[in-house]
């Protein structure tokens, strides 16, 4: 698969090569939710998400027979803790939210998470954040809050619990960054899945009830599909500069209403056209203003869960 990329470099160019990964990494996600919205009427969401992050543990297993200690040996613990419990309460709110609300809406409000960043960091550490970071905060919000309704008898609870999931993938978003400088990629992801696995195990067990056998195939489709997305996600950024593909990352709202519209015809409103537009174009200028002032640390980071 890597000749295949490096063949793909060779013809179009790095940065071509990048958004081409980043587009399939947001499509893979945007399939696994849907995936998750067809079983999660007939599995809980424990389950899902338990057997989501124990196949993704699997695909780690060669490299840690191969590497044994190198694999699991860390002085920083509790940031893998802190870390690998947002990245499974991100999941956790967007399958329950993907259970009540259409999937374009859920989708949305997860990638909502860029503009909670500098937020979390302010709470944690207290750090200013950036003025001109507030014009595109300012501006997710609004979007935020045309989709969350809050004026209307349609806006539900489910909605919040989806929006959720972006200040949990935001705090988990923020202790990556940290671990970036002194923890190698597979071992943050091993932690991650292991400590997602714990966590979820006993949920899962407190609302246990049999697996339908036709929703097999989907629960390890869906454990496949994040394990790739997330492989898809690294190699976009060892191509291209993350200012540039960052962005297409809100494609993934794009597919996730195609797959909506196609499987279960949901169609989100005019007002939240609206916000999902507001929500996205806070985004892209957040990266925008983010690479403009990276001489100064922002605290903003693309990783995903």
């Amino acid at each position: 698969m890597r000749t295949l990329f490096a063949d793909l470099e060779a013809r179009r160019g790095g940065a071509a090569t990048g958004v081409i990964l980043m587009l399939l990494c947001v499509f893979v996600t945007a399939c696994a939710g849907a995936m998750t919205k067809h079983i999660v009427d007939q599995v809980p969401v424990a389950t899902i998400i338990c057997i989501q992050y124990a196949v993704c543990l699997l695909f780690c297993l060669p490299h840690l027979l191969r590497h044994r200690q190198a694999v699991w040996k860390t002085q920083r613990l509790g940031t893998h803790i802190v870390r690998g419990i947002g990245g499974c309460l991100c999941f956790i709110f967007y399958y329950l939210a993907i259970e009540n609300v259409p999937l374009v809406e859920a989708a949305l409000l997860r990638s909502a998470s860029p503009l909670c960043v500098p937020l979390v960091i302010w709470a944690i550490s207290g750090k200013r954040i950036h003025r001109l970071h507030w014009i595109p905060i300012i501006l997710g919000m609004c979007g935020v809050a045309l989709i969350l309704k809050p004026t209307s008898h349609e806006v539900s609870i489910w909605h919040l619990v989806g929006f959720m999931s972006a200040l949990s993938l935001a705090v988990s978003m923020v202790f990556t960054r940290g671990l970036t400088f002194t923890e190698p990629g597979y071992r943050i992801l091993f932690y991650y899945f292991l400590i997602s696995v714990l966590f979820a195990l006993p949920w899962m067990l407190y609302h246990w009830q049999p697996i339908p056998p036709e929703t097999w195939p989907f629960l390890v489709g869906i454990g496949v599909s994040i394990y790739v997305a997330l492989w898809l996600y690294t190699e976009a950024y060892r191509f291209a500069q993350a200012s540039l593909i960052s962005s297409f990352s809100y494609f993934g709202v794009v597919f996730a209403g195609i797959l909506g519209w196609i499987f279960w015809k949901q169609l989100p409103d005019m007002i939240s056209f609206a916000g999902i537009g507001l929500v996205v174009a806070g985004g892209i200028l957040m990266l925008w203003i983010g690479e403009r002032t990276s001489k100064q640390p922002s605290g903003v980071s693309n990783q995903r869960p």
